[in-house]
């Protein structure tokens, strides 16, 4: 049985730094850990607490079913003026909603920056941390800044340094056996 992990790309822009280190990593993993990776943010309408009462926006109903279905979160994202990208925010602000009932409370959740600056997007990611936790997610200790993220590929699309390959398999690893931990059913 495989660990599904529910994989979050914070950028909307194609050529996305973040999404490639995504399905970068997906390509190292082990066979028993599988990433689904979400193209859907920039079906994610502004959230208002008005739209809460009735039926989830389409985009909003995507992204709750696919944490919902998964063992875990992983979230990738870039820096911007040094902090999240609104539209991530955004995203997580709909899957904190219902409160008592969201998706992402108490699920197992690791971050990871990525940012062409020598930094690797640190002030973001200590922001993602930030509304994770405020969220209730359950953050796994293991959390990654990827600094000058644009030299970190292969042309075909590998992560060139096998030591950053090898620290992002690892909290992926990790995210999964916090997965594994918090439902043992997974393991069975």
């Amino acid at each position: 049985m495989s660990v599904i992990i529910a994989a979050i790309a914070g950028s909307l822009r194609a050529g996305s730094h973040s999404r490639a280190l995504l399905r970068a990593a997906a390509r190292d993993l082990p066979p028993d850990i599988r990433l689904v990776i979400w193209d859907g943010l920039e079906h994610v309408p502004p959230y208002s607490e008005d739209l809460e009462a009735g039926t989830a926006p389409a985009g909003v109903a995507v992204l709750r079913r696919l944490i919902a279905g998964a063992a875990a979160v992983l979230i990738v994202t870039p820096e911007y003026n040094g902090s999240i990208p609104g539209q991530l925010k955004n995203a997580l602000d709909w899957a904190s909603r219902p409160r008592g009932a969201a998706v992402l409370e108490g699920k197992p959740t690791a971050a990871i920056s990525a940012s062409p600056s020598p930094r690797g997007g640190s002030w973001a990611l200590a922001d993602l941390r930030k509304v994770l936790t405020v969220i209730g997610a359950d953050l796994t200790g293991t959390e990654l800044a990827v600094p000058q993220v644009h030299t970190q590929f292969t042309p075909g699309g590998r992560i060139a340094d096998p030591a950053l390959r090898d620290r992002i398999t690892r909290l992926i690893s990790d995210l999964a056996q916090r997965a594994l931990a918090a439902s043992p059913a997974l393991a069975a």
